[in-house]
């Protein structure tokens, strides 16, 4: 058994806690809020002790790992002080607004020997899993680009808090929506290059009303485009191109696979329960069973892109990653 302690009990942090009790190696026996009065109906309701602090449970002998569903900026101190403390850390997306920032924390938890988890669940579904399985078979001949898209009208139910700062959420919804599909990107292609990206924002709110969409050229030469509208309904696609063929990827089962001179096939695979299935691999990699499957080198290059698209919103120019 794995004892957990969660701080943040947020609407996502709520979802982790809930999506726990499918994995029955992790038990979140703690939770650390700072308005604790408004979750202590839901920490009854899980069995969750409210705990004073992050640094209590740090210092809490009995707690072997903890789950970050905090602010993006606490990331970094809370991460490190984990790793000093000998704590597993399963940390919510991003992990870092700054690829060196994440660097930095992926270090302290290596030198620690301890795991550290970035929650990208998208990679968990399954038409996500199948499209990375199709690239790599080669089936669609040479990758020429890709194209993707995450809007998510979550933003409109958001008046007030963290999520509508600038400095916690950069980039209209690139930071919540977007950068899963950055991480997409990665995925299949590695890191990029080079970004060109371009911030519409219509109205300050809240809700904000504004349109992010980047061009980005990758390291292999593969470009690719990137849109996401933080106010309209949730909408996902990833669709590769290749000289074989494309598939593209609708929702968390749905792909379509399109052949010259062959009318497009659409596959729906089983679904899963993303959000469970990557505490379990946290759980797997805690145990040493096998690496937790979003590798510290894609973190770090989606990092480096998602920080060269705010850099080239400001400009007005392609930004190269570093």
């Amino acid at each position: 058994m794995i004892n957990c302690a969660i701080a943040g009990l947020g609407r996502w942090g709520r979802a982790l806690v809930e999506a726990a009790r499918h994995e029955p190696r992790l038990r979140i026996a703690s939770a650390v809020e700072p308005d604790i009065a408004h979750a202590e109906d839901f920490c009854a309701a899980h069995g969750l002790s409210p705990a004073t602090s992050l640094d209590a449970v740090l210092a809490d002998d009995d707690i072997d790992a903890v789950l970050l569903a905090t602010p993006h900026s606490l990331h970094k101190a809370q991460v490190i002080a984990a790793a000093a403390a000998g704590k597993q850390v399963f940390c919510e997306k991003p992990l870092a607004l700054g690829r060196d920032d994440a660097a930095e924390m992926f270090a302290a938890c290596r030198k620690a020997g301890v795991v550290l988890a970035v929650g990208h669940n998208r990679r968990f579904w399954p038409a996500m899993r199948a499209l990375r399985a199709i690239v790599a078979s080669g089936e669609l001949g040479t990758i020429l680009h890709v194209e993707g898209h995450n809007s998510n009208e979550n933003s409109q139910g958001i008046t007030q808090g963290w999520r509508l700062s600038p400095e916690e959420s950069p980039g209209g919804g690139l930071t919540g929506a977007g950068l899963h599909v950055l991480d997409g990107f990665v995925s299949l292609l590695g890191p990029a290059r080079q970004v060109y990206a371009r911030l519409n924002a219509r109205e300050a709110g809240p809700p904000p009303l504004d349109t992010a969409i980047l061009a980005i050229e990758f390291v292999n030469g593969v470009s690719a485009t990137l849109a996401t509208v933080r106010a309209t309904p949730f909408y996902w696609r990833v669709h590769v191109f290749g000289t074989k063929g494309s598939a593209e990827v609708l929702d968390e089962v749905t792909m379509v696979l399109r052949k010259s001179g062959a009318l497009p096939a659409t596959t729906r695979y089983p679904a899963r329960d993303a959000l469970a299935a990557e505490l379990s691999a946290f759980a797997d990699a805690v145990e040493g069973r096998q690496p937790f499957p979003v590798p510290e080198a894609d973190v770090l290059a989606t990092l480096a892109a998602f920080e060269a698209a705010l850099q080239s919103m400001l400009t007005g120019y392609p930004v190269a990653c570093q």
